[in-house]
C-alpha cells in the first residue's frame, strides 16, 4: 500500500498550518443540488487549510440540536470572486439539518474545521477510480480537482437510489475521464449497484487505486471488490459523530493493525481509512468480540 498512496498535504495546504479553526461564517450561497442542499461559507483561513476527505462540524439550533454537525467538504476556492470559500453539502433528515436548510445568504453559522484525516495522494503516477454513494460523491469531486491537477487519470462511478440523488452527474462527466452512474430503480445509467460495473471500468481504465465514500455497506462492497483485485482502496466513512475531537468514542471503528483489531475514532484517526484494514463485520459488535477476532481471524498484511 505504501507505495500507491501516502498521507500528503495537497497543494493548497502544503507548507502551511493544517490544524482546525472555529469561526463564525457568512453564508454566501444557499443552493439545491438535485436533490441536496449545498451551503458555501466565507471562511478563508480553514479553506487554506482543507483538503480532500476532511470535514467540517457546523453549530445548528433548534429543539434536540445540542451536537454540532459533521460534513465533508465538497470544495474549496482560493481564488477569483469566490476565494477564500469553503462549501458543503447537505440532506434534510432531522431538526439539525433542517435549520441548516433554512440558511440564506449573509446568515452567520458557526463552523469548526477542517477536521480528519485526508485522502492519501497516489506516490506514483497510476489511474484513480472514484467510486460514490448519493451525496457521499461530493468529497470525491474536490479530491478529482486535485488528482487531476497532479496529472492523474480520473474515472468515477456514482450511484444513488434514484436519478435525483446521483450527485452533480454533470461535474463528474466534466471531470473525469469517464463518468458511470447506476441507480436502484434505473432511473439513471445502470439499474443496480456501484459495484456492479466496477469491474468492467476497472479493466478498461487500468485502475491502480481506488478511493471511496458513501454509505457504509456500499464501502464493504467496494472494499471487498478492491481486495479481490488485489487494488489498494481508501474509504472515506460515514459514522455517527458527537464531539467530532475524539474526546466521546461514539464514532469507533474496527480496524486491523499488525495481528490486533482495534477501535479507531473516524473523526480524528479517520474519516479516511484502508479499507482493507475496517473490520467490516465487526462494526457495532461488543468490544469483547474484537480481542476474539484479533486471535482468530486471518492476519491481513
Amino acid at each position: 500500500m505504501s507505495s500507491i498512496v501516502s498521507r500528503g498535504s495537497t497543494p493548497s495546504v502544503q507548507g502551511r498550518e493544517t490544524g482546525p479553526l472555529r469561526a463564525m461564517c457568512e453564508v454566501l450561497a444557499h443552493n439545491k443540488i438535485g436533490a441536496y442542499h449545498s451551503l458555501t461559507f466565507v471562511a478563508p483561513d480553514m479553506a487554506e487549510r482543507t483538503s480532500p476527505g476532511q470535514f467540517v462540524t457546523v453549530g445548528v439550533e433548534g429543539g434536540g440540536t445540542l451536537l454540532r454537525r459533521p460534513f465533508s467538504v465538497y470544495s474549496v476556492s482560493q481564488h477569483g470572486p469566490w476565494a477564500g470559500t469553503l462549501e458543503i453539502v447537505f440532506d434534510v433528515v432531522g431538526p439539525g439539518t433542517a435549520w441548516l436548510a433554512e440558511r440564506e445568504k449573509h446568515d452567520v453559522v458557526d463552523v469548526v474545521g477542517p477536521l480528519g484525516r485526508p485522502f492519501p495522494m497516489p506516490q506514483q503516477p497510476v489511474a484513480c477510480l472514484l467510486v460514490g454513494g448519493g451525496y457521499g460523491a461530493a468529497p470525491l469531486l474536490f479530491l478529482a480537482q486535485i488528482l487531476q491537477r497532479r496529472g492523474f487519470r480520473v474515472d468515477m462511478i456514482l450511484g444513488a437510489r434514484t436519478q435525483s440523488r446521483v450527485f452533480n452527474a454533470i461535474e463528474a462527466k466534466r471531470i473525469a475521464a469517464s463518468a458511470t452512474f447506476t441507480t436502484d430503480d434505473g432511473s439513471f445509467g445502470v439499474q443496480g449497484a456501484v459495484t456492479d460495473v466496477m469491474d468492467r471500468v476497472i479493466e478498461t481504465a487500468g485502475t491502480g487505486v481506488i478511493y471511496a465514500c458513501g454509505p457504509m455497506p456500499m464501502l464493504a462492497a467496494v472494499s471487498e471488490v478492491a481486495r479481490a483485485k488485489n487494488l489498494p482502496c481508501q474509504v472515506a466513512v460515514e459514522e455517527q459523530m458527537a464531539c467530532g475531537v475524539g474526546v466521546c468514542m461514539t464514532c469507533v471503528l474496527p480496524y486491523r493493525r499488525r495481528d490486533e483489531v482495534v477501535n479507531l475514532r473516524a473523526c480524528i484517526d479517520g474519516p479516511v481509512f484502508n479499507g482493507a484494514r475496517v473490520q467490516w463485520d465487526l462494526i457495532g459488535r461488543r468490544p469483547g468480540d474484537l480481542a476474539s477476532a484479533s486471535q482468530d481471524e486471518e492476519f491481513i498484511p
